[in-house]
């Protein structure tokens, strides 16, 4: 209502929901919106808010510019690396990264209020905010291989089937395209 952006109640709980409450997401979205050319025979409003993601170029500068790059080589080799996980756990970022720092990293992202959003109280899972996720995602298609990434999700769903979290191990050996493990998850 402040900027003069028309949005319907639904259009609004979208962006709600996919910026978290992040106030300066909204910022972003609400920007964007503005930039938006006119177009009559489209309702080119709601296509941008059912399109806005971490990748949308405001929402993508903001946090490459402001975030990302004032990170450490080590902590933005560690997003990048664990960006493809859904839910976030010190041993599994050890498993897929290689290294053992994942609860120093973990806590220390915490810590740093870095879009990261604890999901139990004993802070042992963790997700990154979805908006931020996008945007690593989009990253770590541009730095790695596409056989780098399908090593990182090989090596997640191994953790995940040694831990039984048997969904998560499918679905990381589907996305690294090791359809005869993925099978083997199902049976």
């Amino acid at each position: 209502e402040t900027m003069g952006i028309p949005l319907s109640p639904a259009d609004v709980a979208t962006l709600e929901a996919r910026t978290e409450g992040w106030v300066a997401g909204l910022q972003l979205a609400a920007l964007a919106l503005q930039a938006l050319p006119p177009r009559p025979e489209i309702d080119a409003t709601a296509d941008f808010v059912q399109a806005f993601a971490g990748s949308h170029l405001f929402v993508a500068e903001y946090l490459l510019e402001e975030v990302f790059t004032r990170q450490s080589p080590a902590t933005q080799t560690f997003l990048l690396q664990t960006c493809l996980l859904e839910r976030l756990h010190a041993d599994l970022c050890d498993a897929v990264t290689g290294l053992t720092n994942g609860r120093a990293m973990l806590d220390t992202l915490h810590r740093a209020n870095l879009f990261l959003v604890p999901l139990d109280s004993d802070g042992q899972w963790y997700r990154y905010h979805h908006l931020f996720a996008d945007l690593l995602q989009a990253r770590l298609s541009q730095t790695l291989s596409a056989s780098e990434v399908a090593g990182l999700h090989l090596r997640a769903a191994g953790w995940h089937e040694q831990h039984r979290f048997i969904d998560e191990a499918v679905r990381h050996a589907l996305a690294a395209l090791d359809f005869d493990r993925a099978a083997a998850g199902l049976l």
